[in-house]
């Protein structure tokens, strides 16, 4: 599987526009398209961030379905509107399952159009810049840590360096990243679990995210 988590930064006030725009033109027709809508977020420490997460099995998919949906009926009526929110949609990793493992998200039913309640959750996603074999050692050394502390990954995901397939979409080029999902069932149930080990594993400071799932994201 490829991923691309998305980050989106929005002009000032404009996310609830994105949101309701996006949960109601933008799921079903990308997944007509050919690719998985994984999960759309509002960033809890970034007002005007939105990210979001879509999944495809591999490069040339990737490929077909970006090429169909951007080329399609639905984007065309409406990426004006859309791209009238944001400032910038270039913040975009693109990602594969550490490991070499399967799709690493847990399936979930995705509310209908219009869904207005919004999940309890919240999930963190840790973006760190390593070197390679990283994966390797957060399996062997992190993740028991973090399982101990009761926040077990929910997801690892690492850099996928293949060129870009659709170059009409900028990607993220020239870095080496390893991103872990935690997900709390509560607001209040967040924490930051130390890692010491990562010391001198790191080849610049992490980044946090910690997010709140939309009313009709997949992931919740």
């Amino acid at each position: 599987m490829i991923y691309e988590l998305r980050q989106y930064t929005l002009r000032p006030g404009r996310r609830e526009t994105l949101i309701e725009l996006f949960e109601r033109e933008f799921v079903e027709s990308q997944e007509e398209a050919g690719m998985g809508v994984v999960a759309q977020f509002r960033d809890l420490d970034a007002p005007d961030m939105f990210s979001w997460i879509r999944k495809f099995p591999d490069m040339e998919s990737r490929r077909l379905a970006l090429s169909t949906f951007y080329g399609g009926p639905i984007w065309k009526a409406n990426r004006d509107a859309a791209n009238d929110t944001m400032i910038d949609s270039d913040n975009v990793l693109l990602l594969r399952p550490a490991g070499g493992s399967a799709d690493p998200f847990p399936a979930t039913d995705r509310p209908p159009v219009g869904a207005t309640a919004l999940p309890s959750s919240r999930y963190v996603a840790t973006i760190y810049h390593v070197g390679e074999g990283f994966s390797a050692f957060f399996a062997d050394h992190v993740r028991p840590v973090l399982n101990e502390a009761g926040v077990p990954p929910v997801a690892c995901l690492e850099s996928e360096h293949a060129a870009n397939t659709f170059s009409a979409l900028p990607v993220r080029t020239g870095e080496n990243v390893f991103v872990w999902f935690a997900r709390f069932d509560r607001p209040e149930d967040e924490c930051d679990v130390p890692l010491p080990m990562l010391e001198g594993r790191l080849t610049a400071p992490p980044q946090r995210l910690r997010l709140a799932p939309t009313a009709r994201s997949a992931l919740r």
